[in-house]
């Protein structure tokens, strides 16, 4: 490519996705530079093992060296609202991300995954249907790989099911995924965008160019993206909502049904929670819009098992059910898995609120919840949004929390671990915050 600039592609940002991409452009033998904050990014030195000609430079957001090349490759954990960036709009400078590069690359099917809560689970669930069709997929995105390493790895696979979050859709415009599903809308992320009209507008650019498109009928926000031009199918839970897909109560058990026809038992799932069923009735409809042998599909429910960190039981332990939820980092995931629980239980939330209101998270537990333990940076934002409805005790971090969680409860009592937050005050991740609350949980002497 020939710009008469020094760069064809600038790469923002050395994490997962922003090796993948600088891998695939330079493989491809484009000029790339990578430009990272961090005095030592975490894929440096892979990279430069295996192109020791792309420099990776340390430092601010230059707006000199941004200038010099033809195209900006943004990671999505750099906020596109910082002064350099947007200063490359006015200039006209294309902003893109490593999901555009993989739109522009792939031949294949996609079928495409986003939502608050839910993506990767669903995810999971319509790879394990594709496999058990006996369809060669390869799936990652969001949650790894990324989607170019899929690209690289798996050339000749005959469908890619990828997780998109909402900052890797806004950098993309060619994708034209053949499935494209929106699960839900929550307020989450508001520390990065101004508004939640803008945090929706970015998971509704899954829908640009989609032939088939399936959405939540019981969401408002998602209601409101359904395009033109493509076909659609809907799923619900409520049984006055007109839909293709729905859980309905048939002869005193409930069923998850497509098109009026009764496909799978809800106690036929291993997964914890009315919200888990309604992922498994997602993954039904893009498995079905997608083409998925129906019978294959429900095996692979059958056999699909709770993810690490999603309302994972981890048994019982003093006369409790301990329950994993630390994937939960917004309000809504936290108060699905409230609603998903069969017992009293004792809440365990806290960390970092990222501008959230918790009210409805009090609404939730109002006459299911025996008592909640907050901790961590933003407590008090919790515990007085919680206060009045269920005692609530305030501690300082997450051991503390679990130890006065075992003292507010009773025999047969969950203690759910679902913090509505982020994880980063206290730790690297939601999966170190639920690795320690496991390792908590199983070196517990049960009596």
């Amino acid at each position: 490519m020939e710009t008469g600039l020094e760069w064809d592609r600038m790469i923002v940002g050395l994490g997962e996705s922003g090796h993948a991409a600088a891998c695939h452009l330079a493989a491809a033998g484009e000029r790339v530079a990578v430009l990272d904050t961090r005095a030592h990014p975490p894929r440096a030195d892979d990279l430069q093992a295996r192109f020791p000609a792309v420099p990776v430079i340390s430092g601010d957001l230059d707006d000199r060296l941004l200038a010099s090349a033809g195209e900006i490759v943004l990671s999505p954990g750099v906020d596109p609202r910082h002064p350099a960036l947007a200063a490359a709009r006015q200039r006209g400078q294309p902003i893109i991300g490593e999901i555009e590069l993989f739109a522009r690359a792939v031949t294949a099917p996609v079928v495409a995954i986003t939502g608050s809560n839910g993506k990767t689970t669903v995810t999971r669930m319509v790879a394990a249907m594709a496999a058990q069709a006996g369809v060669n997929i390869a799936a990652g995105g969001n949650l790894g790989p990324p989607a170019l390493t899929l690209l690289e790895h798996h050339p000749d696979t005959e469908c890619f099911v990828v997780e998109l979050s909402s900052f890797q859709l806004e950098t993309t415009r060619s994708l034209r995924p053949r499935v494209a599903a929106v699960l839900n809308i929550s307020p989450d992320h508001l520390d990065r965008y101004d508004a939640m009209e803008d945090y929706a507008a970015a998971k509704a650019r899954l829908f640009i160019g989609a032939h088939h498109a399936v959405i939540n009928a019981d969401d408002p926000w998602v209601r409101g993206m359904a395009p033109t031009g493509a076909t659609l199918s809907r799923f619900t839970n409520d049984p006055d909502t007109v839909a293709d897909w729905r859980l309905e109560r048939r002869d005193g058990e409930e069923w998850l049904t497509g098109n009026g026809e009764a496909v799978l038992r809800r106690d036929a799932l291993a997964l914890l929670g009315r919200h888990n069923a309604l992922n498994a009735l997602a993954a039904l409809a893009i498995g079905d819009a997608a083409g998925f042998d129906r019978a294959a599909m429900c095996e692979a429910l059958r056999r699909f098992r709770p993810l690490a960190h999603r309302t994972e039981s981890l048994g019982w332990r003093s006369g409790r059910l301990w329950v994993n939820d630390s994937k939960a980092t917004n309000v809504a995931s936290a108060i699905a898995a409230v609603r998903g629980m069969d017992v009293p239980l004792v809440l365990l939330a806290g960390g970092a609120a990222k501008g959230q209101r918790f009210e409805p998270l009090a609404d939730a537990l109002n006459g299911v919840a025996r008592g909640a333990v907050v901790y961590g940076r933003d407590a008090r934002v919790i515990a007085d949004a919680l206060d009045g409805t269920l005692p609530v005790e305030t501690v300082s971090d997450l051991d503390a929390a679990m130890t006065a969680a075992r003292r507010l409860s009773q025999r047969g009592d969950a203690v759910l671990l679902s913090p509505a937050c982020a994880s980063l005050d206290q730790f690297r991740d939601y999966r170190a915050r639920g690795d320690f609350f496991r390792q908590r949980v199983e070196a517990m002497v049960d009596g």
